[in-house]
């Protein structure tokens, strides 16, 4: 494939490209706000509030077990809304998954604890962490296709890793606001302090949805949804986005395989290394302030390595990133596991760093291997089946993983060591899709 041809980007043309890539930013880090927000309470506050009475294990398991609901809905949200998103445009389900993702996640603050309601609790937490699932799995795809569709042929890594810094931004604000509220007292904390971060959605929202609705649609999309109309004309009838996926499933496959170890990575550090941190004697707020220093200095690392991806290509990128988290896996649970807040923290920043050079380029990566007429239900697809393969079941099975082993830390890093091994090799696996022509109805 060549890069397609492309029209002089005028002062004015820039300047929408920027707002476009500082809207997919901001609603990423809203979106994954409230979708990774969940992920931290999952680890340390819902055992408790919502699982009471059980065994801490147990807790554990049933709270991780509510943070992969999540995970399940989002292949559904993908497909869902990346089908209504190749054929209606792009722009109008980013503002439809933004509105559930933050009414879904305001409900959360004010569903009570199983004290009491009982297993009700339970119930309600898991139909709203579903419709987060929905709502995510669909933002994603939209987000990535806006900032990649608009942007010039060679800075097309770059943007869109604009969306994926939205990750660990949302994941910084997240833990930050609950680590603040962790400083209460622990009888406040479990009480209302928790609520608070989650109910602070409900202004996220507003500006986010209001800063999308300024945004143009995807010139690639206008120009594909031209083609397609003459074509009915012509009573040349375009298959369904998702069937055009699934009839050549090479790339949706290798695309999943790829993407997985990001995410198991990423979950590991959002909640289990969380979790075995603070079991080892590490204050909760101490663990939780190290996590947000981390994600912080994640945002910079993404944006740094889509802008590699364009110089060196997609897979080298990404393999560097798999391979070398999977190589200092031992060390880092060390570290974690250590009590002391130096060294936790400095296993955070290492691995959200090494994450980063995943996670980067992915935007790209995925989206660059499918056709414009089903980019947005490939990209969604592929991108939301490797959270759920890498990331939905990660925390309870490093759960019950750990327990079989004593609390022998060393099957949890087998286990993630396998996953960079796999993805490293999905991704070699794979065309380098920097050069290809995303004008292409099909690839």
């Amino acid at each position: 494939m060549t890069i397609a041809g492309e029209a002089v980007h005028t002062p004015e043309k820039r300047k929408e490209v920027r707002r476009v890539i500082f809207s997919g930013y901001l609603g990423s880090t809203i979106e994954f706000y409230d979708f990774l927000l969940y992920g931290s309470a999952s680890a340390l506050v819902f055992p408790t509030v919502f699982f009471g009475g059980l065994d801490p294990f147990t807790q554990v398991i049933f709270s991780f077990g509510t943070f992969a609901a999540g995970y399940l809905a989002r292949p559904i949200g993908g497909v869902v809304f990346g089908h209504f998103g190749d054929r209606v445009g792009r722009k109008k389900m980013l503002v439809i998954t933004m509105f559930v993702m933050g009414a879904a996640s305001f409900l959360i603050g004010l569903v009570p604890g199983s004290a009491a309601i009982g297993g009700w609790a339970a119930v309600i937490l898991v139909a709203l962490r579903i419709a987060q699932g929905v709502a995510v799995g669909g933002e994603w795809g939209g987000a990535a296709l806006m900032a990649l569709e608009h942007a010039e042929a060679r800075k097309r890594g770059f943007a869109a890793s604009f969306v994926n810094a939205g990750a660990p931004s949302g994941a910084l604000l997240g833990s930050l606001l609950l680590g603040l509220f962790a400083l209460l007292p622990q009888e406040q904390f479990f009480a209302w302090g928790w609520r608070v971060p989650f109910l602070l959605s409900a202004l996220l929202l507003a500006i986010g949805i209001w800063v999308r609705t300024r945004v143009s649609e995807s010139p690639v999309f206008l120009a594909a949804l031209a083609q397609a109309k003459q074509a009915d004309a012509a009573t040349v009838k375009e298959p369904l986005p998702l069937w055009s996926v699934l009839r050549r499933p090479k790339a949706l496959i290798l695309t999943t395989l790829g993407a997985g170890a990001a995410f198991a990575f990423q979950v590991t550090m959002a909640t289990f290394a969380q979790t075995y941190a603070v079991a080892a004697g590490a204050d909760r707020s101490t663990v939780l302030f190290g996590f947000s220093l981390a994600s912080f200095l994640a945002i910079f690392g993404v944006v740094l390595a889509g802008a590699l991806s364009d110089r060196f290509g997609r897979r080298p990128v990404l393999v560097v990133g798999c391979l070398a988290w999977a190589a200092l896996t031992f060390p880092f649970f060390w570290m974690w596991g250590s009590g002391n807040a130096v060294l936790i923290t400095l296993a955070f920043v290492i691995g959200l760093q090494l994450q980063s050079l995943i996670y980067g380029p992915l935007g790209s990566f995925i989206s660059e291997q499918f056709g414009t007429g089903a980019r947005y239900t490939g990209a969604s697809l592929g991108y939301q089946l490797a959270t759920l393969i890498g990331g939905g079941f990660t925390p309870a099975l490093l759960a019950t993983l750990f327990r079989n082993a004593g609390g022998e830390i060393y099957t949890v890093a087998i286990f993630l060591i396998v996953m960079g091994v796999i993805s490293a090799g999905a991704v070699l696996a794979i065309r380098e899709g920097r050069d290809n022509d995303l004008t292409a109805v099909q690839h």
